[in-house]
């Protein structure tokens, strides 16, 4: 895969590495010189220059990537990088990092983004999963489709303690996607039944109903 990161900030950087290290082919495009650290991603290719220019994203080859990462700490670079990619060349997929949260509902395929990556967002809900046993939190959202990922930690006396997954009848546009357990991801089976202290990752559409999501989940057996 072919990837182009507008941004060559240590955001950029880190996601540049983490894609060669799956050997991807990566571009880093900057327009500040302080910016081009080559050495410190070597295997990437850089360019100097203002990823808002069309000029700049045709020497990038941005028509040969599949996909694009608007990873620049300006939100209006972010989304003239995004629309510019979409409209223009017709990348397949782009990512778009929003740096204040303010301004999280521009970042739509009105502006040609496909995945929002909100860094304030993702922490707070990452503090909320930590103090908030019991609690759905949502953790991403699709901005195309409308889905929501959500993580819930299954609370000590629910009714779900030691059920299968199969025999667990999940709202309507609800999906178990994973179950982390002692750090671990799993990919549930019908035959895994569910602890107390897992992590699980729901991924929900539009139209889910989340208090029968909270309730299904959270609920304790009926005393007998």
């Amino acid at each position: 895969m072919r990837v182009v990161i507008a941004g060559a900030g240590s955001v950029g950087r880190s996601i540049a590495r983490e894609l060669l290290a799956s050997d991807h082919e990566v571009m880093l495009v900057d327009k500040q010189p302080s910016a081009m650290r080559v050495a410190s991603v070597a295997d990437a290719e850089w360019l100097l220059a203002d990823a808002c220019e069309l000029s700049t994203l045709s020497q990038a080859r941005v028509d040969e990537c599949d996909v694009i990462v608007a990873a620049t700490g300006d939100d209006k670079v972010n989304l003239v990088v995004s629309l510019l990619a979409k409209t223009e060349y017709g990348v397949p997929r782009t990512v778009a990092r929003v740096n204040n949260p303010k301004n999280e509902w521009m970042f739509d395929e009105g502006w040609g983004v496909d995945v929002a990556v909100s860094t304030p967002r993702i922490m707070t809900a990452m503090v909320e999963e930590a103090v908030a046993v019991g609690d759905l939190v949502k953790i991403f959202s699709f901005h195309q489709s409308g889905a929501d990922i959500l993580e819930l930690t299954l609370p000590e006396g629910s009714e779900l303690e030691g059920t299968r997954v199969g025999d667990v009848t999940w709202p309507p546009d609800t999906v178990l996607a994973a179950i982390v357990r002692s750090g671990r991801p799993l990919a549930p089976s019908p035959d895994d039944t569910l602890e107390v202290g897992d992590e699980l990752l729901i991924v929900a559409g539009s139209d889910a109903d989340l208090d029968a999501l909270h309730g299904l989940l959270v609920a304790r057996p009926a005393a007998r």
